[in-house]
């Protein structure tokens, strides 16, 4: 882009939007007009907001038509914070002067149709249009550091905007916050990258390889996890949603009464509900009363995050879902007997059911953060069971009793199962940690691709890495919470394409039990092995690589296909093979033409190893 053309200027050099928000989108009437938002966030901020909001609705639209959009509803804004402020232009909801502001626009076809419709169905129209398919839009390229540079001493401003409009479009329902904190990073290391040109030791090219990743990090992150509540939200719908929140709520504030843990359940629901959509207005709008709300009430919801609440209103929110947990009150007690034991317990489910289900959920919760929340849904739902079971008429009176039992079964198997995980992470190590998974996650879903499988078992890895080198009490929480992510990103990996029935029962079911279901999934009986191809096995010199990343690669690459060749293969075949492909490659990488010994000694060993494999 000639940059020289550009001559709209786009805000956010030190990025006021966390200085200039009103305290509380609460605090203001439901009806807040456009004049008095405009002047609540001033110029600079309500543009910023105004081209994440076209960016993310207009995904194809240029930047130069995202920039006039812009313009035109900054003009009106000016306007009726100036003298208009009756105009019933001015008295429009905002998210419907973004829309008018479109649909008055020329040359944007694709939005024809939604157009055409009145509100809220208009707006609905337009939410169904936004895109996160990755490939839609190409993805980002790290730019010539000379050329970024030389941009950004002449076009400082400009380039933050320009900045924000495509990472706006390229994810049309990530939280304007997280946008506006990442474009404050990207200026921060443009600086840092740029500023010190002078310094004939400086290397832009290099700061910008080292800087850019954790500038970008937030993006992945942030997004994977919205993608994933909307995820949960979409397939199990408000009330399990609801019960996840309550269930985290509750271990990081557990000096918080139910009332208040309640009001920030349905709170936080909400917000996602319109976020999952697309409204990003009142998204943003939920977000923030939420924080106001957490802050202002730090003396009845913990003394973890004082300092959370002190940082700038972009860096809070982050900062409370990361804080500890608060300490559990002194005079806490460790059981909640009056659940099982009080003889009134089948008369208060039969008349409140889900209020009754969400206390037990809340007084548990808050007595284990050890555990982690999927698997205090879980004791929620087996709590449920237990109550269906034993308040039908004619239950035995030891019925209640008899669930402690399933209960306390149920934490000793989840906690064995995250230990033995772990032992064997730290006997093997990453490599051979990732290789037991990849053989494992084969036999479940073969139909996923290579480079899938390796991919996920890498996450998997990952975490093992982050997890088990913590204290018990921090593990389960952080491991299962961590795996949840990754077993969400294959059902929806699933919802698009299909894996197989048992992925499919394990994704749709219960979103409480999607772990222990993915972990009891067999061989997938029904799968047609690969057959034996000429392309199926390949050896080449480049298996003598000294980069042992790369040969890594391609060993995982081989295992996954020696696996949907052969479903049932024995660990003791697979010892055989591995030794037999290791003696081979030893042998040919020793030779003076490695390729030639690779293209002779590989069809011998295909053909030992269907020996092997057929014994």
């Amino acid at each position: 882009m000639n940059w020289r053309t550009i001559i709209y200027v786009i805000l956010l050099v030190s990025l006021t939007v966390a200085k200039a928000l009103p305290r509380s989108y609460r605090d203001i009437e439901e009806k807040t007009s456009i004049g008095q938002r405009f002047t609540q966030l001033q110029e600079t901020n309500f543009k910023a907001i105004a081209m994440i909001m076209f960016a993310q609705y207009v995904q194809g639209g240029t930047f130069a038509k995202a920039v006039k959009l812009v313009e035109d509803v900054t003009d009106l804004a000016k306007r009726c914070a100036a003298a208009a402020r009756d105009s019933p232009d001015c008295l429009k909801p905002l998210d419907r002067i973004f829309l008018d502001t479109i649909c008055q626009e020329e040359n944007l076809p694709r939005f024809t149709d939604c157009c055409a419709k009145k509100d809220p169905e208009r707006n609905d129209c337009f939410l169904s249009l936004k895109n996160s398919s990755r490939g839609l839009i190409s993805p980002f390229e790290r730019p010539n550091a000379e050329a970024a540079c030389k941009n950004h001493s002449q076009h400082q401003q400009a380039l933050t905007g320009y900045f924000i409009y495509e990472v706006s479009r390229r994810h049309p329902f990530l939280y304007v916050p997280t946008i506006l904190s990442v474009a404050v990073r990207h200026e921060e290391m443009m600086r840092n990258c740029c500023g010190s040109a002078a310094d004939p030791t400086h290397n832009p090219e290099e700061c910008f390889r080292r800087q850019a990743p954790k500038v970008m990090k937030p993006i992945k992150e942030e997004g994977l996890r919205q993608e994933h509540t909307c995820g949960i939200l979409k397939k199990f719908g408000e009330r399990t949603l609801k019960a996840l929140k309550l269930a985290q709520i509750s271990q990081k504030f557990p000096k918080a009464d139910f009332v208040t843990v309640n009001k920030l359940v349905l709170d936080i629901a909400q917000m996602h509900k319109d976020c999952c959509r697309g409204d990003m207005l009142d998204c943003m709008r939920d977000r923030e009363a939420m924080l106001h709300y957490v802050c202002t009430n730090q003396d009845i919801l913990s003394s973890k995050i004082k300092k959370c609440c002190e940082k700038p209103l972009l860096q809070r929110s982050e900062c409370i879902v990361n804080a500890e947990n608060d300490d559990k009150p002194a005079d806490l007690s460790p059981h909640v007997r009056e659940f099982i034991e009080d003889k009134g317990v089948c008369e208060r489910f039969a008349q409140e059911k889900d209020t009754h289900l969400a206390r037990f959920l809340y007084e548990y919760s808050r007595r284990h953060p050890e555990f982690s929340a999927q698997m205090l849904l879980r004791i929620g739902k087996g709590y449920e069971d237990l109550l269906k079971e034993c308040c039908k008429p004619g239950a035995p009176g030891d019925c209640c009793r008899r669930g402690e039992e399933e209960l306390k079964k149920h934490i000793y198997e989840t906690e064995s199962v995250m230990k033995t995980s772990c032992d064997i992470y730290k006997e093997k190590g990453d490599y051979y940690f990732q290789n037991e998974l990849l053989m494992s996650f084969t036999k479940k879903m073969p139909q996923l691709t290579s480079a899938e499988l390796i991919k996920f078992t890498k996450q998997m890895t990952t975490i093992g890495s982050k997890c088990c080198q913590l204290s018990q009490d921090k593990l389960l929480p952080c491991a299962e919470e961590n795996l949840d992510l990754v077993l969400g990103e294959i059902c929806r990996r699933h919802l698009a394409d299909p894996i197989n029935p048992g992925v499919c029962h394990c994704c749709s079911n219960s979103y409480a039990l999607r772990r222990p279901c993915m972990g009891k999934l067999e061989i997938d009986e029904n799968y047609v092995p690969l057959s034996l191809t000429p392309g199926l096995f390949t050896f080449h010199e480049d298996l003598c690589t000294t980069e042992e990343e790369k040969l890594q690669l391609k060993k995982q690459e081989m295992l996954i296909n020696l696996i949907k060749y052969k479903p049932q293969i024995t660990q003791e075949q697979l010892t055989s093979v591995t030794a037999a492909f290791t003696a081979m490659r030893e042998q040919c990488c020793k030779e003076e033409n490695p390729e030639a010994c690779f293209v002779k000694e590989g069809p011998v060993l295909i053909k030992r190893s269907e020996k092997m494999l057929s014994a």
